[in-house]
């Protein structure tokens, strides 16, 4: 938050710089001084509040603590008090806050995990002269509320209870609060908890409990990476030099919180204090989250612009587990933030310092009632995805035609079932510096649309008709289901071909458009591993399996010709291909479409039906129709021994295409095997 040496509707030079960066700036700060009424009332009814503090390095750590309403309430004018558990070991703000230090020690977090903390000593009052700098976040999940708070710690004491666990007392006086939206908070259902902590891996010969490290628990524990691998909700603390802090929170779906590496490094952080990005060398601990659509104020950004450090909290709501870290941060926009997470606009890298992984550590656990409808898809790293980043990574991110390689012009549409369609696109120039150069494919890649000129709105704080769309770029990835020309007579006369089911706002609108009025999409690109692409016929002594389930079947579409080669119809292609496909009946459609279009492809395809027949008008005839293309039918779920026995274990390799469900069955499965596959979540 702004400095109070500063009147309230002004900024401090880093948030005004990240205004800037993004366009945004001219607002007046909406941060109010002191602790008002209605403020008051919404700390006293939230059972959780996040507390940060400053270690003795001026390093900036976050701790959560509560467990009902009522902890936290107004004891005076501007003035918070609390009273509950928190665990007096390793929590790293209650040592910065509640520690005391033998002389000549240098006190405060951060010093190792088992060296130089201090001792937090029963019933001893703690007043640190000048009042030590905090803040905090009151958080009602249940209600979706929150409120940030800075100020000072005035006083504070605490009393052991059982090993490892004190209760803790502090009074709290508030200088600046800030009410916020309750976008991203996912609801839960806080009971109170009483910890038992304990640092995992348990410190050994003067290892924080890390692995690689001494004393600063780094490399993360498999624990540790797994608990970001499932946390929808992290708290944050940043400062502005010694004199303020800010608390807050970032939310999401499941596994928004990224793992770019985890690895041992002689050395911790290696960002420049002008924002480098770090450097992408081969060691360190280091994280990767997208900046979403909020409330454009950007005092967090504003604070880690100026001064670089970061405190997280990673809570376990299940087991009360949590991972506390500090570190140095990055901000990465545009260009930049697409090279570590394609498509996001907006990130920060933390390269972590020092970490402590808190086995039981919080007094409190929490149970999903539901997930906030604002809440975008995950969206990995790079890294992850294994793409080549040939336009949609890199300048899909952008979205914006000014980067298009080619323009696709929509030519027809054939429905094919009520829900699912062929397009067919003719590519023609972009305006991009790119343009032609990227307007061609290989059979089984996919395609980068950018739609933001037809469903971009501009900005909204909140959009409850359609939460999606605030994060919304609007760029999407689709298979391309049909073969590259294999000449290009002159420019313009080359046309793509997707198969898509309707879902989503850029299906909606290719569903609906009118074919009498032109419609240009710009392409940002071709992408896909080549590791997906199924080797041709004669090319590779294995046999390929591939395994799609309804609309995945589409990578096959563009590929089975050259994989089947001149076997053309009959069953000897078998050797080459073989498809399992899960398909709804009321799909059967476009298993009629698929086998009648691709010569071949029928008597390779073992087509699992599920859902009633009955109910699907035409349905016997559909079935009669697929089983003439000389596909064969089972009507019933896949299972394993129907993967396992397709083509010749040791000469095959599977490629598989599903939903995300499917997929980690087909993967438990095929243990042993060579798989590569994609999924749905472009």
């Amino acid at each position: 938050m702004a400095t109070l040496t500063a009147l309230h509707s002004q900024w401090h030079p880093g948030e005004e710089a990240v205004q800037r960066m993004l366009g945004v700036a001219g607002r007046d700060n909406p941060t109010v001084h002191g602790l008002k009424q209605a403020h008051a009332h919404r700390v006293r009814a939230s059972p959780l509040v996040a507390f940060g503090a400053l270690d003795a390095r001026g390093r900036p750590w976050v701790t959560v603590w509560g467990g009902e309403a009522g902890f936290c309430w107004p004891i005076a004018e501007d003035v918070l008090g609390m009273n509950g558990i928190a665990d007096a070991r390793f929590d790293p703000v209650a040592q910065a806050l509640f520690a005391v230090h033998d002389a000549g020690e240098e006190g405060g977090a951060g010093q190792g995990q088992g060296q130089g903390r201090g001792r937090i000593v029963d019933d001893e009052v703690i007043r640190p002269e000048g009042r030590k700098v905090m803040a905090a976040l009151s958080i009602d999940l249940e209600t979706r509320d929150r409120l940030k708070l800075a100020g000072r710690f005035v006083a504070g004491a605490a009393t052991g209870t059982t090993p490892g666990v004190a209760n803790l007392q502090m009074a709290f006086a508030v200088e600046e609060a800030l009410g916020n939206c309750p976008k991203y908070l996912n609801k839960k259902r806080i009971v109170p908890h009483v910890p038992t902590p304990e640092l995992w891996p348990s410190p050994t010969n003067g290892d924080g409990g890390g692995g690689g490290g001494v004393g600063l628990g780094l490399p993360l524990p498999r624990e540790a990476v797994e608990l970001i691998a499932k946390a929808d909700l992290f708290f944050v603390a940043s400062k502005h030099g010694n004199g303020t802090m800010d608390v807050n929170h970032r939310g999401g779906a499941p596994g928004f919180l990224r793992v770019f590496r985890n690895q041992e490094s002689a050395g911790a952080g290696t960002n420049e204090d002008d924002g480098g990005d770090g450097g992408d060398g081969d060691g360190g601990v280091v994280l990767v989250y997208p900046e979403y659509s909020g409330n454009r104020l950007y005092q967090t950004l504003g604070n880690l612009r100026e001064d670089p450090v970061v405190g997280l909290a990673i809570p376990d709501f299940e087991t009360s587990d949590v991972l506390y870290l500090t570190g140095r941060t990055t901000i990465l926009a545009g260009g930049r933030a697409a090279a570590y997470m394609p498509r996001a606009k907006l990130a920060v890298r933390i390269d972590v310092a020092e970490a402590r992984f808190v086995r039981d550590g919080l007094p409190f656990r929490g149970s999903v009632i539901d997930y906030s409808p604002y809440n975008p898809p995950v969206r990995r790293l790079a890294a992850e995805t294994g793409d080549d980043q040939s336009g949609d990574a890199v300048v899909g991110a952008e979205g914006r035609a000014a980067n298009a390689v080619a323009v696709a012009t929509l030519l027809t549409r054939q429905v094919i079932t009520p829900t699912i369609s062929r397009y067919v696109f003719r590519l023609g120039n972009g305006s991009g510096s790119g343009s032609g150069s990227g307007s061609t494919w290989h059979p089984g890649q996919h395609v980068t649309f950018d739609f933001s000129a037809e469903l971009d709105h501009g900005y909204s704080h909140m959009r409850d008709d359609d939460p999606q769309s605030l994060n919304d770029d609007f760029v999407r990835t689709f298979t391309v289901s049909a073969p590259p020309p294999d000449t290009l007579a002159k420019a313009g006369e080359a046309e793509l071909e997707i198969v898509v089911r309707r879902h989503g706002s850029a299906t909606a609108l290719l569903a609906g458009w009118n074919p009498r009025v032109p419609l240009e999409i710009p392409v940002l690109g071709f992408g896909g591993a080549p590791e997906f692409r199924m080797p041709p016929a004669g090319a590779d002594g294995k046999g390929s399996v591939f395994v799609a389930g309804g609309v995945g079947v589409t990578p096959v579409l563009a590929q089975a010709a050259g994989v089947l080669g001149a076997d053309g119809p009959g069953t000897g292609g078998r050797g080459r291909l073989t498809l399992l496909w899960s398909l709804r009946a009321e799909d059967l459609p476009l298993a009629v479409d698929v086998f009648t279009r691709i010569d071949g492809l029928g008597p390779v395809t073992d087509l699992f039906v599920t859902g009633s027949l009955g109910d699907v008008p035409d349905g016997g005839a559909l079935l009669a129709a697929v089983t003439g293309l000389g596909a064969t039918v089972v009507e019933r779920r896949m299972a394993r021994d129907d993967v396992l026995a397709a083509g010749e274990k040791g000469k095959r390799k599977f490629f598989c295409c599903t939903g995300p469900a499917m997929m980690r069955i087909l993967l438990q499965w095929m243990e042993g095997e060579e798989v590569v596959f994609e999924s749905f979540e472009y």
